[in-house]
């Protein structure tokens, strides 16, 4: 096993590795992914593989230097049919599939909406009577006095405490993260290297601070040789190359994770991902929002759910995107 390379990670290092030509990060990404596999072992490692944008450019970079090693792609039954049909095109990719479907998930532990903290936080809360955890998660506040800020619950949202349904942040633990602890203990191949990118978020970001593009000494082992790529280097990769993608992103989606998954909805301008959805895929949205009950959880979270929620305008915009 090989001693890997380390160097600093500051946000002046991401922001010189951001600003670099297309041309030499797809070079210092193929030298961090070189390094975790000569690190661990090419028979150690596989490329997690959603079947999305960015982990189709991750796929093709890694296969130029290493063309055997398998991508994995799990099956959660919420991927939309275009993403599906998109993998079973792509060679040595290996199926998991989780024990529980969706409608298991949210009935024995409850609806992921807002963000996973909030909903960790919220069902703790749904499922206590202990005055030190409402006081924790409500107030911010440890059993000694001392402040916990990022305990609390966003004041906006400690009203999700007494919804009429579960809140939990535990379907992706269920539907990807097991399936894939399950693969790595059968198969010995322990070390994922995935397709995300720093700025997709704070924590991302703090998480490339805090360890790089590679995480040799975490509890689980992760490369992320994409981490100082940005959308539009994925969009100029996969047209200067021709690179095969799915359709989905023809139809006006620009992130494709989970199809019912409300995570960060709330945020979404107009058309959100389930106006979108409205239009493009119409019996997938009358099933998530009649059978399994997003309409209603939506709504107590003030996130609109169909077309007839958007202005004339909008409306065009959601017709000519999709």
């Amino acid at each position: 096993m090989s001693t890997p390379h380390t160097c600093k990670h500051d946000a002046e290092t991401l922001n010189q590795l951001q600003a670099l030509p297309l041309s030499q990060k797809v070079f210092e990404s193929r030298q961090r992914i070189a390094e975790w596999v000569e690190h661990w072992g090419e028979d150690k490692v596989y490329v997690a593989f959603s079947g999305g944008k960015d982990s189709t450019v991750l796929l093709d970079i890694v296969r130029r230097d290493y063309p055997d090693i398998p991508a994995v792609f799990v099956n959660t039954g919420l991927e939309f049919p275009e993403i599906v049909k998109f993998v079973r095109t792509v060679e040595n990719v290996t199926w998991l599939k989780p024990k529980m479907n969706f409608k298991e998930v949210i009935e024995k532990y409850g609806y992921p909406v807002v963000a996973k903290r909030v909903a960790d936080y919220v069902g703790r809360c749904q499922k206590t009577e202990s005055k030190q955890v409402l006081r924790r998660h409500i107030f911010g506040e440890n059993a000694d006095g001392s402040s916990s800020p990022s305990s609390k619950i966003p004041v906006k949202w400690q009203e999700l405490i007494d919804a009429p349904f579960k809140i939990s942040d535990k379907c992706c633990e269920v539907m990807k993260k097991r399936p894939i602890q399950n693969y790595s203990k059968s198969t010995g191949r322990l070390s994922g290297i995935v397709g995300i990118m720093a700025n997709e978020s704070m924590h991302r970001t703090l998480d490339y601070y805090q360890h790089g593009c590679n995480s040799f000494d975490s509890k689980s082992p992760l490369s992320r040789p994409l981490s100082f790529w940005t959308e539009s280097d994925i969009w100029d990769y996969i047209n200067s190359r021709e690179i095969p993608h799915s359709p989905i992103y023809d139809m006006g989606y620009n992130r494709t994770g989970c199809t019912f998954c409300m995570f960060g909805c709330h945020l979404e301008g107009s058309p959100n991902r389930f106006q979108r959805m409205k239009r493009t895929h119409p019996k997938l949205h009358n099933y998530c929002m009649n059978k399994l009950g997003l309409k209603e959880v939506l709504e107590f979270c003030n996130v609109p759910t169909g077309i007839d929620d958007l202005m004339q305008g909008e409306f065009d915009f959601a017709k000519d995107r999709s």
